[in-house]
């Protein structure tokens, strides 16, 4: 048997089509079929890593004289030991790129009304300086609105899972595709590369100017009560920014996860699966100290200053995390 024969039978003998063996060595339909049509030979990697998915030896493979020869020990044993990929179908994948697109902007006014949770209690606090209002009046309708802003945000967050909670697994687990997804996503990602770098764009260039009115207000050395509206507006700046990050990443982020690409392969899987009680302990004590000191103190006009440090030292944490496990980007 040449190796041509060897390729068809060992695809043959997994179940795979052309498409599918295709996508495990990383290469195209065209050059698998030129392989087994013996017009074309793979390089010496793409054989290893095909003995290496096939569970059979390079020598089987290359030597013409070698006949069926039973898997290697340890590798078809080792790939049995999991359990089989889910696979998704071309419907399947179309049905999650639509509710992706649709059902974005529930999640995304969600991070917004977090970030602007403070707003009120900021814009309250300093327009208490005035004398319109008390301080303990506009701290106690601050705090409400806060709360009521913060339980709306949890609400939608809550939904959006609700939506998209079938679809968890094209984040977190390993899974296959059947015949044509892998072109569909590779199309569709190339019709939203424009949406995707347009929002990008507006995104930072509104990152960039955010600031720009509370430094104007400040070098004016306006009233505070002027000053705290600037702050105001930064967030709602920041907020806007952020929307313009998911809503026009969602779909564009969506065919990466189909394709296995970028954050979603499998490596940044089992590593996410890794980090994830610790962003989750992390953002719990995060919470704890927030409510702890802000409630003691009763110094809610300037406690929210945690989240953004938090966030910052997140990612410190969180590269500190993948060192001492040896998880690499």
């Amino acid at each position: 048997m040449i190796l041509a024969d060897k390729i068809i039978n060992e695809r043959k003998k997994n179940g795979w089509s052309q498409e599918e063996l295709a996508e495990k060595l990383s290469v195209s339909r065209q050059s698998v079929s030129k392989w087994e049509g013996a017009q074309s030979v793979p390089d010496l990697q793409k054989v290893i890593q095909m003995a290496d998915i096939f569970g059979v030896t390079t020598d089987y493979l290359l030597k013409d004289e070698i006949g069926p020869e039973e898997p290697v020990v340890g590798l078809r044993e080792e790939a049995t030991s999991y359990p089989p990929k889910r696979k998704v179908s071309m419907e399947e994948a179309n049905e999650f790129l639509y509710d992706k697109e649709k059902y974005t902007p529930i999640s995304s006014i969600g991070v917004a009304l977090c970030i602007c949770c403070a707003v009120p209690l900021i814009f309250l606090a300093g327009l208490s300086d005035t004398n319109v209002i008390s301080e303990n009046l506009a701290a106690g309708i601050g705090v409400v609105i806060l709360f009521l802003i913060i339980a709306s945000a949890l609400v939608l967050f809550m939904v959006y899972g609700r939506l998209m909670g079938k679809y968890e697994f094209l984040q977190k687990d390993d899974f296959e595709t059947e015949y044509g997804v892998t072109g569909m996503a590779k199309e569709r990602m190339a019709s939203e590369e424009s949406k995707h770098l347009i929002c990008d764009v507006l995104g930072v260039v509104l990152c960039i100017l955010c600031p720009v009115p509370l430094l104007i207000a400040a070098f004016a050395e306006t009233e505070t009560y002027i000053i705290t509206a600037m702050v105001c507006v930064l967030l709602v700046m920041v907020a806007v920014a952020v929307n313009f990050f998911i809503v026009g990443s969602s779909v564009y982020d969506g065919c990466k996860m189909l394709l296995r690409e970028g954050d979603y392969t499998a490596e940044k899987k089992r590593a996410e699966k890794k980090l994830s009680p610790l962003a989750s302990a992390y953002w719990m004590l995060a919470t704890a100290i927030f409510l702890g000191y802000s409630f003691v103190t009763n110094d809610w006009e300037h406690s929210w200053i945690l989240w953004p440090v938090a966030a910052v030292l997140y990612v410190v944490v969180l590269n500190i995390a993948k060192v001492c496990m040896k998880i690499e980007d």
